[in-house]
């Protein structure tokens, strides 16, 4: 048999064999000719080869090695071979062959140059009786006027063509052919809607000439069914998306307001993210079915309520605000715990843009707070705090509002911060138990320290909030006069805190309390008001410039105070801080409280005492010393004098490398006669490129004073392997 055989050939020829060995054989030699023909470059008659290749997979024989021919068949640009390498591709492809990869971006190209053989003939398609052809002429000037902005234009002169044949459906009788559920072919209805959406779109002429069309399909069309309900839908996009009259729009508003009330969620989905989409441009209209959509907050599909929730945030306005706001409130309460984040965000930029009082604005966010103070975002809390701040009058009514809801719920981090900073401000406030706002209450100082003891103390309380519960304290004992030994106790116990960050705070409040008693009601005095950056800053912006803007001036009134002090206090002071030429980074544990920028120590000695609560990083108090510095790891050294025999010595460690370094340890060995004690290390890993450093504390003692040495062994694990060295000190930095 010649290779060139034509299909009908080979069929003949197979079925001819007189046995299966026979069969087999005309099929393998066939195969062979159609393996070599596909190799040739130039083949004319790829499309007979694998139409034979075909017939034989349909007999049960391998055909796997014509999978590349279809993929070129596919591409090619005749018809009859597209026509069979489509074919080919649907018997010889599944999904777990990497081909029909290569045939899915094959399909994908479309030749925009053969769209212009089309239109002509798509034109005159249109007045075609049969619905299928119809439907198909419609679908092909959709995808030409989609991808060619100058067909496009072309067939904006078929509008009032597409308008006689959408009429011809609406107002038609009943057809069996055609009708379902009482619609008069609902799919070609649909397509012409999304075509005429696309030639009336951004031409007042072509959407002009659809209006009266798109009013009595909107009118006319039976909304009980879901049939109807998609040519309605299809009907308010078109109306929404061109130039349409107002009259109009305001009736496809109120057709998705009639979506709302659908038992179908699907539908109530779609309504609400088309209202969501157009609540800018209508946003009266929209207004009207206010009720409708605050209601859908309570459906108990979650995909509808998050809808309902963003619409409802939209429609917020200063007329309203009360009344939304209560509804938002309640869902607040009740919402699924992944929208509790987006409702308190939402709900704080409503009062923020429309909030009828500066105290209904104070409310609205101590309630948010205290429904759901664990979802709020971080920026909430010094949000909070420059808005009381700004609010004079207010000051006594929040601090004891602040107070009960602390008494009531500690669980809830961000009220409590808040609260903490409301009390260490204003503390002398609520001890005095006048409020005209709210029923007085007789607060006495152990009551407000008891309270801030319970938040030190308790497991709920996060780092950040014990700072603030401990500058809180701090800042009570210029406020209070009976419990000023209390707190004294109090900020000590935290001297050899585990947490650097609250161990530092305390020394510099002990500092406070012993040698630089006479500076305490200076550095602890009330803050000044927060002014604003600039016009239009909102709640959810950071306020750091506004805290540079104040900086001088609460430098210059701390000079005022200074000036009857000796010279050599203060420089002891500098020497007591670690005072460097380098500037200070701040820290965020409780850095709202009391505002510091980084100083050098040349600026005055007011600039330089702000300095002392200002939340910087773990800093030696004398000037360290690198003992250790090899494969990106740095070791300092720092110590400093407790007694004629006792000696703080601070090792801090940083890592410059790339990758994080995790399980660092510290281990130190000195001589018999010295007595060592080695404090918990704030930690045991090293961030990539000096994110953060370890600090430990270590404390020795030499009652023979011998000369002080000492070996420290490194440990630490980097990209998977374990590193140990050792290092030996043999002097201390002198304090």
């Amino acid at each position: 048999m010649s290779p060139s055989v034509p299909l009908q050939e080979m069929i003949r020829a197979i079925r001819s064999a007189r046995t299966q060995c026979e069969e087999r054989g005309v099929i393998q030699r066939e195969c062979a000719a159609i393996r070599a023909q596909f190799r040739q470059a130039d083949n004319g008659g790829r499309s007979h080869n694998l139409a034979k290749l075909l017939y034989v997979h349909m007999l049960g024989y391998p055909a796997h090695f014509g999978q590349m021919e279809c993929v070129r068949m596919i591409a090619s640009p005749r018809y009859s071979e597209k026509r069979v390498g489509y074919l080919g591709a649907m018997m010889l492809l599944d999904e777990k062959q990497d081909a029909s990869l290569l045939i899915t971006n094959s399909i994908k190209k479309k030749v925009h140059d053969l769209g212009e053989l089309f239109a002509p003939a798509a034109r005159s398609l249109l007045s075609e009786k049969n619905h299928g052809v119809l439907h198909g002429a419609v679908v092909l000037i959709t995808e030409l006027c989609e991808r060619n902005p100058e067909t496009l234009e072309r067939f904006r002169k078929t509008v009032p063509d597409l308008v006689q044949i959408m009429k011809g459906l609406v107002i038609s009788g009943y057809s069996p052919e055609h009708d379902v559920a009482g619609i008069s072919d609902p799919f070609l209805q649909v397509r012409i809607l999304r075509l005429l959406r696309i030639l009336g779109r951004n031409n007042e002429a072509a959407s002009d000439a659809m209006n009266d069309l798109l009013a009595q399909v909107a009118t006319n069309t039976d909304s009980t069914k879901t049939v109807g309900n998609a040519v309605l839908y299809e009907t308010v996009l078109t109306v929404l998306d061109i130039k349409s009259e107002s009259g109009l729009r305001v009736l496809a508003v109120n057709i998705l307001g009639r979506f709302l009330l659908n038992n179908d969620r699907n539908i109530r989905y779609i309504a609400m993210t088309s209202l969501q989409r157009i609540v800018g441009t209508d946003h009266n209209a929209v207004q009207r079915h206010r009720g409708t959509i605050v209601d859908c907050l309570k459906d108990q599909d979650a995909s509808v309520k998050r809808r309902a929730l963003e619409l409802s945030l939209a429609l917020v306005s200063a007329t309203n605000i009360r009344s939304m706001m209560k509804e938002l409130l309640l869902f607040l309460s009740s919402c699924p715990p992944e929208l509790k984040s987006q409702a308190a965000s939402g709900i704080f930029n409503a009062a923020e843009r429309y909030a009828p009082s500066q105290r209904w604005h104070i409310d609205t966010i101590l309630h948010v707070l205290t429904t759901a103070g664990g979802d709020v975002r971080d920026e909430t809390v010094p949000n909070l705090i420059q808005l009381i701040t700004n609010t004079s009058e207010l000051h006594c009514y929040t601090v004891h509002k602040l107070y009960r809801a602390l008494l009531t719920d500690i669980s809830q981090q961000s009220l409590v911060q808040v609260a903490c900073w409301c009390i260490g401000e204003y503390g002398d406030l609520l001890l005095r138990g006048e409020c005209q706002e709210t029923e007085p209450v007789q607060v006495t100082e152990d009551d407000v320290l008891d309270a801030l003891e319970t938040v030190l103390q308790s497991h709920m309380s996060s780092p950040a909030t014990r700072g603030f519960a401990l500058t809180a304290t701090m800042k009570l004992s210029t406020r209070i006069t009976d419990n000023v030994d209390r707190i004294r106790s109090i900020v000590s116990i935290y001297g050899s805190c585990i947490d650097v960050e609250l161990q530092q705070r305390a020394v510099e409040y002990n500092a406070l309390f012993k040698k630089y008693d006479h500076m305490r009601a200076a550095v602890l005095e009330r803050m000044p008001v927060i002014e604003k950056n600039s016009p239009g800053h909102t709640n959810g912006e950071s306020t750091k410039e506004a805290v540079k803007e104040i900086q001088p001036a609460k430098v210059k009134q701390a000079e005022t105070l200074l000036p009857q002090q000796p010279t050599n206090q203060v420089c002891d002071l500098l020497d007591l801080l670690g005072g460097s030429e380098e500037p200070l980074q701040p820290n965020s544990a409780a850095g709202s409280t009391v505002p510091v920028l980084p100083i050098s120590t040349s600026s005055t000695a007011g600039g330089d005492l702000l300095d002392l609560l200002g939340g910087l990083e773990p800093a030696p108090l004398t000037p360290a010393v690198t003992v250790y510095e090899k494969g990106g790891v740095t070791l300092t050294l720092s110590s400093e004098k407790q007694s004629d025999s006792g000696l703080m010595v601070t090792l801090t460690a940083s890592n410059s490398t790339d990758s994080d370094i995790s399980s660092f340890t510290l281990q130190a060995a000195v001589p018999k006669s010295v007595q060592l004690h080695m404090k918990a290390p704030s930690g045991d890993f090293l961030p990539a490129r000096g994110a953060a450093k370890v600090t430990q504390m270590v404390v020795l003692n030499n009652p023979n004073k011998v000369n002080l040495k000492m070996r420290i062994r490194v440990s630490y694990t980097s990209q998977g392997s374990a590193v140990q060295d050792t290092v030996q000190v043999d002097s201390f930095p002198e304090h």
